[in-house]
């Protein structure tokens, strides 16, 4: 799934289009469960620039520099993609909070519980890549489909 959502994410980043609602009841499976859709693009944003401003999404799935208003870019969805991954594993987001202010004190620090332990490493790493605070040093879309642990799953998954 990681892997189909990382090319879908590539072919709309390239376009200058970020889909900026990455969540769980966004990721859409087909009939026969082999191919996800991603769907709802009513909040993406074309940016002529390759940078926008604009806050929206999911308070959930929303990436630190969405949350302090700052230009952001495509790497806004590999946050929330990162969120999505780590739902989908502990059956939980990673951040959680009783208010919105302490939601975006946590989400900010990018501190989360570890997935649960018969997850592979593979998917933690790429969880933690996923979730990296520094919008500079989180990987691309792109970036992503080049690094090992997903090069190695690419031929189960080609795009």
């Amino acid at each position: 799934m990681a892997i189909q959502m990382l090319h879908g994410l590539k072919t709309l980043h390239r376009m200058n289009i970020f889909h900026r609602d990455i969540k769980s009841a966004n990721i859409l499976l087909t009939k026969n469960n082999e191919e996800i859709k991603l769907a709802d693009l009513n909040v993406s944003k074309i940016s002529k620039s390759g940078l926008a401003s604009t806050q929206t999404g999911t308070p959930y799935y929303a990436s630190p520099e969405v949350w302090s208003d700052l230009p952001y870019n495509g790497k806004c969805d590999i946050w929330s993609m990162g969120c999505v991954l780590y739902e989908m594993a502990a059956f939980r987001p990673p951040f959680m909070a009783h208010d919105i202010h302490s939601l975006k004190k946590k989400i900010a620090v990018g501190v989360y519980d570890r997935i649960p332990s018969h997850y592979s490493e593979d998917l933690e790493n790429l969880i933690r890549l996923c979730l990296t605070v520094n919008t500079k040093e989180r990987p691309s879309a792109e970036g992503l489909l080049h690094i090992h642990l997903i090069r190695k799953r690419l031929y189960l998954f080609p795009g």
